[in-house]
């Protein structure tokens, strides 16, 4: 993609350069990301100078620019073009290449073998979709991997048995996705895994899929858009539960619980109320809300590639920890595998370990069910 194309796709030429976009970036004041100045340099300039490292890959597509545009445009996707460019350039960090090295070798951008990635359900009665089942449960990379976050799929798991669901897993042969691959600039490996994993869907006729990664939802419903698929994120497939009763709590969990919204799941898909109605529906619990809250969330600097980039300054994770904490919360509760890792890393370094305690929404439901 060279410049042209980048002001075309990006219109660009209807920037009229007020600066919202840099002013509402929750890390342009912890780096020298500007992104006003990024859209002027290629449009009014014609030139793409790539200004420290860091910079570039500091933004994490959480998409509060696009939302506060007020010409409707949209400067995270310009700066992934940007990726693109420094991509195939081969300027990128040693952490972002052996991420997606790893995604094209493994199908999963954490260096780990295809083998291991069932490992946390080897306990469980969870079937391969081969098997015969009506849905998907997409379970994703950082799920698949992360010790910590696999109780998340242990949990949903252990919801969906209770609630009779038949569904499916792809083991061994699921791909990666293609989210953070597609944020970090790398769109012809996308590219490739959005064709390999519509060849599996089509391989077993799957139609319907959950997914407990905002990432993975937003992808699969959103940019595998041709596909005729029926993509669910696991709080509106339990929420749906408790609507229909097939799912209710059983045990009061005594707690004061306040949430916090991703970026993917709330800004980009403006899945709001779900995650709440969940919460909500277990007794005892009285849920509370962050200032910054919706909409208005505080990205916890997970999403866009990330997870493999560390830019030194405050972490808007331990911000939110300390918001929960004054607010007297004491359960942080989330909904993205991302947040999970981001804000329990972040009770650490804020000395809170004793005060928070930081749940996927899942597993504070599957806690109440038995």
């Amino acid at each position: 993609m060279n410049l042209h194309e980048i002001i075309q796709k990006n219109s660009l030429l209807e920037c009229i350069q007020c600066g919202t976009c840099t002013g509402s970036c929750p890390v342009a004041k912890k780096t020298s990301l500007n992104v006003r100045k990024y859209m002027r340099e290629v449009s009014v300039l014609g030139r793409l100078a790539i200004h420290p490292p860091n910079e570039l890959w500091s933004c994490t597509t959480c998409s509060t620019c696009g939302i506060r545009c007020p010409r409707q445009l949209k400067p995270y996707e310009f700066l992934i073009d940007v990726r693109s460019i420094v991509i195939e350039s081969g300027e990128v960090s040693p952490t972002i290449r052996d991420a997606l090295e790893s995604v094209y070798m493994n199908g999963n951008p954490w260096g780990r073998i295809r083998g291991k990635r069932v490992e946390w359900c080897r306990d469980l009665n969870v079937k391969h979709f081969s098997q015969g089942a009506n849905i998907l449960y997409h379970v994703g990379c950082t799920t698949s991997y992360d010790t910590r976050v696999q109780n998340v799929a242990r949990s949903l798991v252990a919801c969906l048995n209770l609630a009779n669901i038949d569904f499916g897993i792809l083991g061994g042969e699921e791909n990666c996705c293609g989210s953070e691959v597609y944020c970090m600039g790398e769109k012809g490996l996308f590219e490739y895994l959005m064709e390999e994993n519509i060849k599996l869907f089509d391989k077993y006729e799957i139609r319907q899929i959950i997914v407990n990664c905002p990432h993975g939802f937003d992808t699969f419903k959103n940019r595998y858009k041709q596909r005729d698929l029926e993509v669910w994120h696991h709080s509106q497939f339990l929420a749906k539960l408790i609507d229909n009763g097939k799912i209710s709590p059983a045990k009061s969990l005594n707690k004061v619980v306040i949430y916090h919204d991703p970026c993917y799941l709330g800004k980009r898909n403006n899945i709001f109320e779900e995650p709440r109605k969940v919460i909500e529906s277990i007794n005892g619990v009285k849920l509370l809300e962050f200032s910054r809250s919706r909409s208005r969330s505080v990205c916890c600097e997970g999403g866009g590639g990330r997870m493999w980039v560390d830019v030194p300054g405050p972490r808007l994770a331990e911000i939110r920890v300390k918001e929960a904490v004054e607010a007297g919360a004491e359960i942080l509760a989330v909904a993205c595998p991302f947040c999970l890792l981001t804000m329990e890393d972040a009770v650490k370094t804020t000395g809170n370990e004793e005060k928070i305690r930081v749940m996927d929404i899942a597993e504070l439901l599957a806690l109440t069910l038995t």
